[in-house]
């Protein structure tokens, strides 16, 4: 397959920030101490994204803030490796945030996270991007914890030029997030791409408060999921997507790792998207991986279910590799699509 010639942008609306991975044999008590068996220091958030967009040949535009400082520089360096334009100038006055992961030797992470420039985004930087019909939008849940960033990007959304596709996914905190701000971002989103436990965790919400009853929390909807019997996965995937897809009224793609993906639109019969067979070694980055390519195809003009199955395979590609900015090149997507 002979990748299209691209004359659309992937414009990246969320964070940028670095990641500080230390690996524990455990937490330590409070008051304790304990030494990292291991350590890295690598740009991540929405850089795995755009890296993977870029890394299949789209061109990338960030329109997020970032700082003036090591995080900040550690940043920009990232971004020019991959050949993604940053918009703004570094913000004078601070660095660019930092999460902390604590990975114990039971493979469970604990996050610390700080707030720093990349929480800063003004609205009228967002619209320097100008976007126009055909440019891909690509907009990260973890923008609505930023009070900064939730104004300006719930403003600038909905005066985005129809044609312009907007392609959300909502991360993590999707299920502490207000609902008025999920609704806003679900009234401009053309494409909802999220994982299975994001899934649960919206559809809980929205089913809640379409019944009138009490909230549960992220933790206590992500909880009674997995403590539930489910049924057979195929059925439980198709029945997931097609409740997110008319709660939302958006199209959904869930992403399943090895059990595929399910693409849902309101007027049509769910697609199953089955799996490329691989042996995952490390899943860290993989949704990056397929939400950058998904988004570099979209901006290339390829039908949906074509970028979906294409996203699904880098992917593949990327939990065979450790790391959490593993998307492969075009050519290595390519050759793989060419051996299904």
């Amino acid at each position: 397959m002979t990748a299209p010639v691209r004359s659309r942008r992937v414009l990246h609306a969320g964070q940028a920030v670095v990641d500080v991975v230390l690996r524990i044999p455990g937490m330590p008590e409070p008051g304790g101490d304990v030494f990292a068996a291991a350590h890295r220091l690598v740009a991540g958030g929405g850089v795995n994204t755009m890296a993977a967009a870029a890394r299949d040949g789209a061109e990338v535009v960030y329109l997020g803030s970032h700082g003036t400082g090591p995080f900040g520089d550690m940043v920009r360096a990232a971004l020019a490796e991959e050949g993604v334009r940053v918009l703004a100038s570094p913000d004078p006055q601070q660095d660019t945030g930092f999460s902390v992961a604590l990975v114990d030797d039971s493979a469970e992470r604990t996050f610390v996270s700080t707030r720093g420039a990349e929480a800063q985004t003004p609205l009228a930087q967002l619209i320097a991007g100008a976007p126009v019909p055909g440019d891909v939008v690509c907009v990260s849940g973890y923008s609505l914890v930023h009070p900064v960033n939730r104004e300006s990007l719930l403003r600038w959304l909905p005066g985005l030029q129809d044609g312009v596709q907007v392609v959300v996914d909502p991360s993590p905190v999707i299920g502490d997030v207000d609902l008025e701000s999920v609704h806003a971002l679900l009234a401009r989103a053309d494409i909802w791409t999220t994982n299975e436990r994001e899934a649960r965790l919206l559809v809980d919400r929205l089913e809640a408060r379409a019944e009138g009853s009490p909230e549960r929390t992220g933790t206590e909807a992500a909880t009674a999921g997995a403590n539930g019997t489910a049924p057979s996965p195929d059925a439980d995937l198709l029945a997931l997507a097609s409740r997110l897809c008319a709660l939302t009224g958006a199209v959904v793609l869930l992403r399943a790792g090895a059990r595929g993906a399910v693409l849902t639109r309101p007027d049509r019969e769910p697609l199953v998207l089955p799996p490329l067979p691989v042996t995952a070694v490390d899943t860290n980055g993989a949704g990056d991986a397929h939400t950058g390519v998904l988004c570099g195809r979209l901006a290339a003009g390829e039908p949906l279910e074509d970028a979906a199955r294409r996203a699904g395979v880098a992917a593949a590609i990327a939990v065979t590799r450790h790391g959490p900015a593993t998307s492969p090149m075009t050519t290595e997507i390519d050759d793989a699509l060419h051996s299904v």
